[in-house]
């Protein structure tokens, strides 16, 4: 389990994931409710849905790290959470248009590092799904 390289990419996956609660994605000026703009960094417990799609981004990752027993479980699961993955970026784009102004943050590199990581461990399950395959015709 430990010693697969895709259990390395999904724990550092995980980890990003976890880190978006804390480092911010944007940090910009956001209009507030009497009118008067105010600094605000978007993180990932600014907004419902990426509170609980990043939850379940880290929590997913971590699970599908334990399912490698079941290759074809385990490679669909972390399809599904690279789907999770872009799914949450665009939920953070969609976030910024409500700032007046500001900047990406350095540490958004986190969000966008996820998705990478999660189609390096894909390609990682791949490669021993189809070691696995060509073992069984030698048999």
């Amino acid at each position: 389990m430990i010693q697969r390289i895709q259990s390395l990419w999904l724990f550092i996956a995980a980890i990003c994931a976890a880190l978006t609660y804390k480092y911010s994605f944007y940090s910009g000026n956001k209009p507030g409710k009497d009118g008067i703009s105010e600094f605000i960094n978007l993180t990932a417990s600014s907004h419902l849905l990426l509170l609980v799609f990043t939850g379940a981004l880290a929590g997913g990752c971590l699970i599908i790290i334990f399912l490698y027993k079941d290759r074809k479980m385990q490679l669909w699961l972390s399809i599904a959470a690279v789907a999770l993955s872009i799914i949450n970026i665009v939920i953070y784009f969609g976030q910024v248009k409500k700032y007046i102004s500001g900047n990406i943050s350095l540490t958004a590199i986190l969000s966008f590092a996820i998705p990478v990581l999660l189609l390096l461990a894909v390609r990682g399950i791949w490669k021993d799904e189809k070691l696995v395959k060509s073992l069984d015709r030698l048999r």
